[in-house]
C-alpha cells in the first residue's frame, strides 16, 4: 500500500513559515521573504530543484540532491490546505512544481484546475479523510505527500495516518510564525529515527512508524 509522508523544512525554533507570510502581506515581502528564503536556501541550491523550477544550470549534487529527487519521484499525489494553495497560486510558475494530482482542502467549491506539466488541482470540501482516499486512488503504487500547511499536517498526524516524517531542520530562528507541532490529539503518533543526514545548511531527519 502507498505510504503517507510529510516532507518539510523547519526552523530551529519549530516554525514552518515565518510570521507575516500571509496573503494579506504577499505583496509586502519585506515582512517575510528573507526568513523564508533562509529556510529554503538548502533546497533551492540543489541541482534537481533548480532543474525542476527552471532556475538555470548549476546547483549541488550528492546525497541531499538525491534525497530531493527521490521525494518527488516517489510521490503520486499531494494534499495541501487552502492557505498553502492560495500562496502558491500567486507564487508558483505556470508549470506548478508537482506534476501529480494535488488535493486541496477547502470549504469552497471549484472545478479542477489543470496546469502545464501534469499538475491537476482538485478541490475537496468533504473532509481530510475523503481527500486521503482520493489521493490514494490517484497515487496508485506511489506515495502520498502531505505538503502543508501546518494545520493540515497536524490533522493527518492526529488521525494517525502519517507513516513517515521527514524534516529538514535549518539553523535559522524565526521567533514567530506557524508552528508544526501544535493542536495534536491523543494518542500521539509514535515514530523512530531511521536516518540523519547532516550538512552545514540543514540536518535532514527521517522518522518512520
Amino acid at each position: 500500500m502507498s505510504k503517507v509522508f510529510v516532507n518539510i523544512a523547519l526552523s530551529l525554533d519549530g516554525y514552518m513559515a515565518p510570521e507575516g507570510m500571509t496573503l494579506e502581506n504577499w505583496d509586502r515581502p519585506e515582512r517575510w521573504a528573507d526568513k523564508w528564503g533562509a529556510l529554503m536556501a538548502w533546497a533551492l541550491n540543489q541541482q534537481y530543484m533548480r532543474e525542476k523550477l527552471k532556475l538555470g544550470p548549476g546547483g549541488e549534487t550528492g546525497p541531499v540532491n538525491d534525497m530531493v529527487r527521490h521525494t518527488f519521484e516517489r510521490t503520486g499525489a499531494h494534499i495541501m490546505g487552502k492557505r498553502m494553495f492560495e500562496g502558491g497560486e500567486r507564487g508558483w510558475p505556470e508549470e506548478a512544481p508537482f506534476h501529480t494530482p494535488v488535493f486541496v482542502l477547502t470549504h469552497e467549491k471549484r472545478e479542477p484546475w489543470l496546469r502545464p506539466g501534469g499538475t491537476v488541482f482538485y478541490f475537496f470540501n468533504d473532509g481530510v479523510e475523503r481527500a486521503l482516499e482520493a489521493a490514494r486512488e490517484a497515487a496508485g503504487d506511489r506515495d502520498i505527500r502531505i505538503s502543508g500547511g501546518a494545520d493540515v499536517i497536524q490533522q493527518y498526524l492526529s488521525l494517525g495516518v502519517v507513516d513517515e516524517l521527514e524534516i529538514a531542520l535549518v539553523p535559522v530562528l524565526f521567533g514567530g510564525g506557524r508552528r508544526l507541532f501544535e493542536k495534536l490529539s491523543e494518542p500521539m503518533p509514535k515514530f523512530r529515527i531511521e536516518r540523519v543526514l547532516d550538512t552545514p545548511a540543514a540536518t535532514h531527519l527521517r522518522y518512520v512508524r
